[in-house]
Order: structure tokens, then C-alpha cells, then sequence
């Protein structure tokens, strides 16, 4: 299948300003991304939507396209679902022809690995139904959602799901729960239907819960940085990527 991939990075950020530029471990959160699509060699095109110019020269700087979106795509509301679609959009007016599949790359999702797209496109590849696939980590049980609390506004704890809760303390018990991992790929025609990147039906892959890191907030650095330096994630595709 011919792929794409778009790298969604807008300047503007509630938590952290210019977010996709942090360093982490002595390089922007931008290249991790980029260099894992470049390193995948099944990418035909990586392309950047931003609306930055300091992210726009990055990008550039790391071999890829720019695509400057429009203002009203720029805004903390803006779907990257819509994002997708004026993109395709537009090409499809220019004339050229659209990939099978678009492959969106999060810069805050910087573990993603070369082979996870690889395999997230064979496996939706294999699967001529699905309109689309992502992978999955297994939910850890402390997080599990019949053990959350919820709290009033007087500080009051209850649990939503207590009821069975009481039936399964252990995690032995618990239904097994999964969390979104690193990683969305979408058959073009489901995002020019207007069905957006979970288009249905879609599937998902399990990876290893360490690669589905993502990075939030500015604390989150220091964990990722001690994860790296633990070798708990492999990032030598950030040394030897094809551009």
C-alpha cells in the first residue's frame, strides 16, 4: 500500500508553548517521530502541518515537507481530523494522486519505533475490511477503570464501578483493558468519507507499554529522559535514518 504520513505540530500549545521543539535528551521532540518514519523506509512522503516557522525550519532541516495549514486548522479547537482532510483535499485539487493510506506520526509520542509502522501497515494491510488500525498497551491494573475513584466537590471518593469492583479484586478477575498506544494508521478514502482517523472498523496491534510513553507536560521530560538513559527504549534510528 503507498503510505503517507502526516506530522501533526502546531505552534501553539496550552501546556507547553512551541511543545514539538522541547528537548529531550538533547534533540527536539519533533525529530523522534520524524526520524522513526524516515528509518521505516515504507513512507513515500512525511509531511509536517504547522503553523510555526520555527517548527516549519526544523522540519525542513530534518528532510521532510512543510505544509503551512490554514489559520483556522491553527487553533487549540482544530481537529487533527480536519487537518488530515484539507490536506488530502488540497492535493487532490492540485492534481496529485493520493496515497492508499495516511500514517499519522505524533510528535509526542517519542518511542515510536521504525518497525511499529511497518507493522501497523501489513497488519491493516491484511485486513481488507478495516478501515483502520493503531496499536495498544495492555492497561496496567492499578489503572484499571473499575479501580478509579471519583470525587465530589465536597472531597467525598466514590467508586463508578463498585459493584464490580466487589466481585473482582484481583487482576486476575478484571477484564483485560487497553490504552492507545503510539501509533494511527487510516485508509484515505475513510479520511475523505469524513470518518476521521478511528474510522470503523477499525483494529488494534499490542506493543510493549514502554514505547507507548507520551509526553504531556514538562515533567514528563525527566521521566523520559531516565527512560532512555535506563535503555528501556531503543533510539538508534535517530543516528541512522534514511533522508
Amino acid at each position: 500500500m503507498t503510505s503517507w504520513a502526516l506530522v501533526p505540530a502546531r505552534g501553539g500549545s496550552k501546556s507547553i508553548p512551541l511543545k514539538n521543539l522541547l528537548p529531550l535528551a538533547g534533540r527536539p521532540l519533533l525529530d523522534y517521530v520524524v526520524r522513526a518514519g524516515q528509518a521505516s523506509g515504507v513512507l513515500a512522503r512525511i509531511i509536517c502541518s504547522t503553523d510555526s516557522d520555527k517548527i516549519a525550519e526544523r522540519a525542513r532541516g530534518l528532510g521532510i515537507e512543510v505544509d503551512r495549514r490554514p489559520d483556522a486548522l491553527a487553533t487549540d479547537d482544530a481537529k487533527v481530523d480536519d487537518v488530515a482532510l484539507d490536506l488530502l483535499q488540497r492535493e487532490q485539487s492540485a492534481g496529485r494522486r493520493l496515497p492508499e493510506v495516511l500514517v499519522l506520526l505524533q510528535p509526542t509520542s517519542p518511542f515510536l519505533q521504525p518497525q511499529h509502522i511497518g507493522d501497523l501497515l501489513r497488519f491493516l494491510g491484511a485486513r481488507p475490511a478495516a478501515a483502520s488500525a493503531h496499536n495498544v498497551y495492555a492497561v496496567p491494573h492499578n489503572l484499571h477503570i473499575w479501580n478509579q475513584r471519583a470525587v465530589g466537590a465536597t472531597g467525598e471518593v466514590t467508586f463508578p464501578f463498585e459493584a464490580e469492583r466487589a466481585q473482582a479484586r484481583n487482576k486476575q478477575q478484571k477484564p483485560k483493558l487497553f490504552a492507545f498506544g503510539n501509533l494511527i494508521v487510516t485508509r484515505t478514502a475513510a479520511l475523505l468519507a469524513g470518518a476521521g482517523f478511528y474510522a470503523k472498523p477499525s483494529y488494534a496491534l499490542t506493543i510493549a507499554a514502554q514505547f507507548a510513553f507520551d509526553l504531556d507536560q514538562k515533567t514528563d521530560i525527566a521521566t523520559a529522559e531516565a527512560m532512555i538513559a535506563a535503555g528501556f527504549v531503543g533510539l538508534d534510528h535517530l543516528q541512522s535514518a534514511r533522508v
